[in-house]
């Protein structure tokens, strides 16, 4: 059998994370105050507050009890007229433990020609002993071909609240499964990116871990975890050839390995499903849509 990392048995919680949102410390509409009391009220157990280009270790509404995941969000523009960028999101440990940036500490924006101009960024980031989120794909107007070769990312989005709500936008793992193909063993998360205060709370992370930041991360580094907009995943491995997977009541399973056609399996509050694997899958992944349309996604199980 192999197990997705996500639903190895544990004595761990589920932890509900957010790992992308702004506030008034960058173009958010609500304080870091008002942005974390909403989280916590909201279920959420850790939160990065992500601003842009401004760094943050500080929990400023402590008596919430939610732990706050350090972090930014780092970008730099490409030359062309309008929209066209890349956009990482930071998360790292403690000072204490490695982390080489310091609370409130700035950093300029800029402009680079490609991928392979943007790759020393990711690599400063790095080696500050911060991981990288590779974001929104489909709003910074990159495909697949643009930032497939970037080295170091251990996830990217696969659902971008803001997006999702303003734009109609990486709503559904866009570009995901070009990398996956390319063999790249990179995760997907949801998150919020939220500006205004009503884009905050609509997309997370389920993750297998002790509620302590270093735990968090390692979880997080090592793909124990899903992504969600509502539905919850209970359990998804392959044993003897077969796909398994339980979840919450949802209308729709959908079973993934790239662009071949998606075996869906339909029905009315349906909660498990099976899948025959075909052999020359390199890995598979599944997402659940519920009757209302919300989305959760595993992350794949690779094969090879």
């Amino acid at each position: 059998m192999i197990r997705q990392q996500a639903f190895e048995p544990t004595e761990n919680a589920m932890l509900k994370g957010g790992l992308h949102c702004h506030t008034t410390r960058s173009d958010g509409q609500g304080s870091p105050e008002e942005v974390i009391r909403l989280y916590a009220r909201n279920g959420y157990d850790f939160l990065a507050l992500t601003d842009h280009r401004v760094y943050n270790y500080r929990n400023f509404a402590p008596e919430t009890g939610l732990l706050i995941v350090p972090g930014m969000e780092m970008d730099r523009n490409l030359p062309e007229r309008g929209v066209h960028c890349f956009h990482t999101v930071c998360i790292g440990p403690s000072q204490e433990n490695g982390n080489g940036f310091l609370q409130d500490q700035r950093f300029e924006s800029g402009t680079v020609r490609d991928q392979h101009e943007y790759q020393p960024v990711l690599d400063w980031i790095h080696q500050n002993g911060n991981m990288t989120i590779y974001c929104h794909p489909e709003w910074s107007n990159t495909p697949a071909v643009e930032f497939e070769q970037m080295r170091g990312n251990f996830a990217m989005e696969i659902w971008n609240s803001g997006c999702a709500i303003n734009n109609d936008e990486d709503t559904d793992a866009a570009c995901w499964d070009d990398l996956l193909l390319k063999g790249q063993r990179i995760f997907g998360v949801a998150s919020d990116d939220g500006h205004p205060m009503s884009d905050h709370c609509h997309g997370w992370v389920r993750v297998n871990a002790r509620r302590e930041l270093g735990e968090i991360l390692t979880a997080l580094k090592n793909g124990a975890f899903y992504a969600s907009c509502g539905p919850e995943i209970y359990d998804f491995y392959i044993e003897d050839g077969r796909a398994v997977v339980r979840c919450s009541a949802v209308a729709k399973i959908r079973f993934h390995y790239g662009y071949a056609p998606t075996h869906i399996v339909r029905g009315e509050g349906i909660e498990s499903a099976e899948f025959k694997v075909p052999e020359h899958y390199a890995y598979l992944r599944v997402s659940v849509v519920d009757a209302q349309g919300r989305k959760a996604w595993t992350n794949p199980i690779f094969l090879r």
